[in-house]
């Protein structure tokens, strides 16, 4: 069985990959048929950017997570330091396309420093979630690719580290727009995993299980939805506008709601079954989002 290919340096990649280097943390590299390793999967010790283009007659691959609802002119797959990848276990480079390779020192003192992971989430989002683009957004990320380029060809001197992280950094927003609009155009897909993660979390509060003050996790969610963590939790503001214990406590607020609408249940026995600590919380926690008491509410509903 063939290993996984372990490139330690950015000039170590454009080694294996056919790349020239023409500065020491950062590298933009063709991709074709000719660009390929023996091993059945490449590791890289940086940043790395793939753009996979798919427009030439036989190139287009469906490896990466991509849908009938998708894009399908390019694909873009972001591996943060040490992230495995392959494309197929017949290949595991695409054959056509773009490598973006930087070293995390690249960015010291720029306004990438110590902020890539926050800003640019989908690094942390697996092989199946990657981006597809249109033919347009990938022109542009291919003028992206170019800009960075142009800038390597330049010799080096003080400006260069800030002026090709700039680069970067406009190459990494744009990905980040099309991210955005991939949620949109995704949206039937992603409404059914909400009403999956709907559900889940409704058995996981009818159950008692916020008794104890455990919230479902957003890796059991993630899970259970089969993404990753990530891309669970950006799915999720991005539909809802909350994060997963804002959007516990409100669908726990709307059980409340049609429990107290109930002649049988008092605010006492739902704040013991809903799993708050005791009524007087519950009844500071409903007030406070819906302008009104338990008993109020449970007064006028019934």
């Amino acid at each position: 069985m063939k290993g996984i290919l372990d490139i330690k340096t950015v000039h170590e990649c454009n080694c294996c990959l056919g790349g020239k280097t023409l500065h020491p943390q950062v590298g933009v590299i063709r991709i074709d048929d000719s660009t390929d390793v023996e091993q059945h999967g490449i590791r890289f010790d940086f940043y790395t950017v793939l753009l996979i283009d798919n427009r030439a007659p036989g190139k287009c691959c469906r490896c990466c997570g991509m849908k009938g609802y998708d894009f399908s002119d390019a694909t873009m797959v972001f591996l943060s330091p040490e992230k495995a990848f392959d494309m197929t276990h017949e290949r595991t480079l695409p054959r056509k396309g773009w490598l973006l390779a930087f070293h995390p020192d690249l960015l010291c003192g720029t306004t990438l420093d110590h902020t890539l992971g926050s800003r640019y989430t989908f690094f942390s989002y697996s092989k199946n979630e990657a981006l597809h683009l249109s033919a347009k957004e990938c022109d542009k990320i291919e003028c992206c690719l170019q800009g960075i380029d142009e800038e390597l060809h330049h010799p080096i001197d003080a400006h260069s580290s800030t002026i090709i992280t700039r680069h970067i950094e406009l190459l990494l927003d744009y990905s980040k727009r099309y991210y955005q609009r991939q949620f949109i155009t995704r949206g039937d897909k992603n409404n059914s995993l909400m009403e999956r993660l709907c559900s889940y979390v409704n058995t996981y509060i009818m159950q008692g299980r916020l008794a104890d003050g455990i919230f479902p996790s957003a890796e059991k969610c993630a899970e259970h939805l089969n993404l990753s963590t990530q891309y669970f939790k950006d799915l999720l503001k991005f539909v809802t506008g909350n994060t997963l214990r804002e959007y516990v406590e409100m669908t726990r607020l709307g059980i409340a709601k049609q429990m107290l609408s109930s002649e049988e249940y008092s605010p006492t026995r739902v704040a013991s079954c809903l799993g708050y600590p005791s009524v007087r919380q519950f009844s500071l926690m409903f007030k406070k989002i819906t302008g009104t008491s338990p008993a109020e509410y449970k007064s006028a509903h019934n």
